[in-house]
């Protein structure tokens, strides 16, 4: 497989990934080291708060999301990190037993105006469940190389 550099993302182009099935020692052990809120470490608790049972960390979900994003990308794309995303909204609890995946569209491609080795790409990132409801959303903002001349 040949790399994947800025000039050969085009506004429009789709990916969509794999799926991850998300289990309850993962939600526990995720939020008992970052995010120890009663309704993702404590099944009793969770069944009677809003969620009516356990749910996961939106920041679990979206390191979730990142795994499953790295897991789909080409190990000879030509990436360079991200400054960050825009418009991160949590829409739907994920909980114990779903299977999320993503889908990816390209909205923008520009090249750096200071940086001229470097193109920024952005993308609407959706994630879904097993019963295609969606549970995040987010604008990502991606740096990519330019292809060497």
């Amino acid at each position: 497989m040949s790399a994947v550099y800025f000039e050969d993302i085009a506004v429009g182009n789709k990916t969509v990934s794999g799926t991850k099935k998300v289990t309850k020692e993962e939600i526990l052990d995720f939020a008992r080291k970052y995010d120890p809120q009663s309704f993702h470490i404590d099944e009793d608790a969770a069944k009677k708060s809003i969620y009516g049972g356990l749910i996961a960390s939106g920041w679990h979900t979206g390191a979730m999301l990142m795994r499953l994003m790295i897991d789909n990308m080409s190990n000879k794309r030509a990436g360079l990190g991200s400054p960050g995303f825009d418009d991160l909204r949590w829409i739907r609890p994920v909980r114990p037993g779903d299977e999320l995946r993503f889908e990816s569209t390209v909205f923008e491609t520009r090249k750096s105006e200071s940086r001229p080795d470097m193109g920024i790409v952005r993308a609407n990132v959706h994630l879904y469940n097993q019963n295609d409801e969606l549970v995040l959303s987010l604008k990502s903002t991606g740096m990519m190389k330019t292809r060497p001349e």
